[in-house]
């Protein structure tokens, strides 16, 4: 009999517990074939980013069987996995339950019906969905020119950053992730092993004042999956559009991705962002898997 121990609820995590976490996130994602927890969180579990917000463990016994977190945002929004030794046996429920009465969101990675039933079972819609699309560095790339007077040069650490900042703030203004991004966000970031300036292109007129970016990111091979490129961030700063710039970024960050020897391109967008979506099926990508977040 499995011996379900109360929800233990805390604003941080004793690096004992930050394994823990980590571990029964594998586990998941080994079963599921999608990893359950998005990078934002994952550098909540470790600690790496200043935060506020609540962990929730649910234990089996002495062992993890559960996990949530929820940050402090009015409506608040997170993420929530449970062991796959321990699925059906009520520790989603009680996760739930120690979050909370009251309006909340929750991502679930992978578009799966076991998600989507126990969202409806408690009161759950979904609410937002968000796609991966990917295409093949080995078809060809359509020549997309930047405007007159663009020139593309990479980012250079302790000097870029602020004016970086004020624009994706500009450009993400109303992405409720995105446009909140702060220096303590980027700086942890750049700390990251897979963080390359010379992949963070940034599109800037004759003055060097920055007018959009396409930030790259490359994430190794697995057993499973060659090294994959990715559109990290691309975006343009609506002050000062340039038509056609966006396209353009695109299109100079997949070339620097081919160039470094990658095959594989991906990238995430909201489905309900048509521009964006159909700037990407114009470069040749296509829906690779879906996640969704749910509100209640």
């Amino acid at each position: 009999m499995t011996i379900r121990q109360p929800v233990r609820v805390t604003g941080r995590l004793s690096p004992s517990e930050v394994d823990d976490v980590l571990a029964l996130a594998a586990a998941a994602g080994h079963l599921d074939g999608v990893y359950p927890l998005s990078e934002d969180v994952v550098l909540r579990v470790r600690g790496d980013v200043p935060y506020e917000g609540r962990h929730l463990l649910a234990y089996a016994a002495d062992r993890l069987a559960g996990y949530a977190f929820l940050d402090s945002s009015a409506e608040p929004s997170g993420e929530l996995i449970v062991h796959p030794d321990h699925r059906r046996a009520g520790f989603g429920t009680a996760l739930l339950a120690a979050a909370g009465p009251g309006p909340m969101r929750f991502w679930a990675h992978g578009d799966d019906l076991g998600a989507a039933a126990f969202a409806g079972r408690n009161g759950f819609d979904r609410a937002r969905v968000l796609w991966q699309m990917r295409r093949s560095l080995l078809d060809p790339l359509p020549d997309i020119p930047l405007p007159d007077g663009v020139t593309v040069r990479g980012f250079r650490p302790g000097s870029d950053e602020q004016a970086w900042l004020d624009v994706n703030a500009r450009a993400f203004a109303h992405h409720p992730e995105q446009g909140r991004w702060t220096l303590d966000d980027l700086r942890t970031r750049q700390a990251e092993p897979w963080f390359d300036p010379a992949g963070f292109l940034l599109a800037v007129d004759i003055t060097d004042a920055l007018a959009g970016f396409h930030w790259t990111k490359v994430h190794p091979a697995t057993a499973d999956e060659p090294a994959i490129g990715e559109i990290y961030v691309l975006g343009v700063d609506p002050a000062g559009h340039r038509r056609g710039l966006g396209a353009a970024l695109s299109v100079a960050g997949l070339r620097h991705l081919a160039g470094a020897g990658l095959t594989v391109a991906s990238l995430y967008v909201d489905e309900s962002n048509t521009a964006a979506v159909k700037l990407y099926r114009r470069l040749g990508f296509e829906v690779y898997k879906t996640d969704v977040n749910y509100r209640r």
